[in-house]
């Protein structure tokens, strides 16, 4: 385990100020990077953990804000946030790229070395900057299997990788077929991993507030989707120390 550093980033972002987590590697070379999307409810200590632990193995990680610094606990205030902003992918690539902008200016990242990982919602802001052409080198979602306007996946210039529970009924096998048809039809180099047995938000450890149906963690599956990631990452983004740093 590497020494790492952390701060939170204020930015504007939907009409919000938004506070980011930002963590960062030891050293003082440039390296690749990760912004890292939550689920709905937004913005947790899970999501802050998952960009330390990104921080360790040598990204710099920004976990980017859904809704103004706030996590929303209560499912119906959640939902009515959040399927109004999945239904509009300006919204959400508004979102992205306010983000996108704070990773690409902390001097540590190498801005030609980006990758996007989310979950649920902050997974389908990652893929909505893929359609709109934003140049990742891999992009994971997990939950988070949307669809977008006809064509626009075609812009997508990187590996995508998706993970879901195979009894989600958030993500059906009808979404999940949609979602999969759609990168195929635009060309994209995709896949899918199925978690047998798992339902939505399998890879979030237990809240202590009430949640929508179907929801129900998975330890196994959530190390394995983990794992998952960071493979998709070593693969696509591989991190090399800068020896003239």
């Amino acid at each position: 385990m590497t020494t790492i550093t952390t701060r939170t980033v204020p930015y504007p972002a939907d009409g919000l100020t938004m506070i980011g987590h930002l963590a960062l590697p030891a050293g003082a070379d440039r390296r690749p990077a990760v912004l890292l999307g939550p689920e709905g409810m937004g913005l947790s200590d899970v999501e802050r953990r998952r960009a330390d632990a990104l921080a360790e193995l040598g990204y710099v990680a920004l976990a980017f804000d859904l809704h103004g610094g706030r996590y929303l606990g209560n499912p119906e205030e959640m939902l009515a946030r959040c399927m109004p902003l999945l239904a509009d992918p300006d919204r959400m690539r508004g979102i992205g790229r306010a983000a996108l902008d704070v990773l690409r200016a902390e001097p540590r990242t190498d801005p030609d070395r980006i990758a996007a990982v989310g979950y649920g919602t902050g997974g389908a802001v990652g893929l909505e900057l893929g359609r709109d052409g934003v140049n990742l080198r891999a992009i994971a979602t997990v939950n988070g299997l949307t669809t977008g306007r006809p064509g626009e996946a075609a812009r997508i210039r990187c590996p995508v990788w998706a993970g879901v529970g195979s009894e989600d009924p958030i993500m059906p096998p009808a979404q999940r077929n949609a979602f999969t048809a759609e990168m195929q039809a635009a060309g994209v180099d995709w896949r899918l991993t199925v978690y047998g047995g798992a339902l939505h938000a399998f890879h979030h450890p237990p809240v202590d507030h009430p949640t929508v149906p179907g929801v129900a963690y998975h330890p196994q599956h959530a190390q394995r989707a983990w794992h998952d990631v960071v493979g998709l990452l070593a693969e696509c983004l591989p991190v090399t120390k800068d020896l003239g740093a």
